[in-house]
């Protein structure tokens, strides 16, 4: 299974959308600060995610959500 989620700063409450297989063990990686991007506005805490059977779309959803029109969907209707 493939995971697509959004994580909320509990820093400074902006959003992170990123793609997995495994949504805990990616979610600590992002706390402890083992991911570079994210490691000065943790701590984090997850507020959505949604699983795909298939890769590639996983990977085009997680896509959508950092355009323009996903970016407004995912603030409006998912967190």
């Amino acid at each position: 299974m493939y995971f697509v989620y959004i994580l909320k700063s509990l820093k400074d409450s902006s959003y992170y959308t990123g793609f997995t297989t495994d949504v805990e063990a990616r979610l600590k990686k992002h706390n402890s600060g083992l991911v570079e991007y994210t490691s000065t506005r943790r701590p984090f805490e997850l507020v959505w995610y949604c699983c795909f059977e298939d890769k590639l779309k996983a990977l085009h959803f997680e896509k959508y959500l950092k355009s323009g029109s996903g970016f407004a969907l995912a603030r409006k209707r998912l967190v």
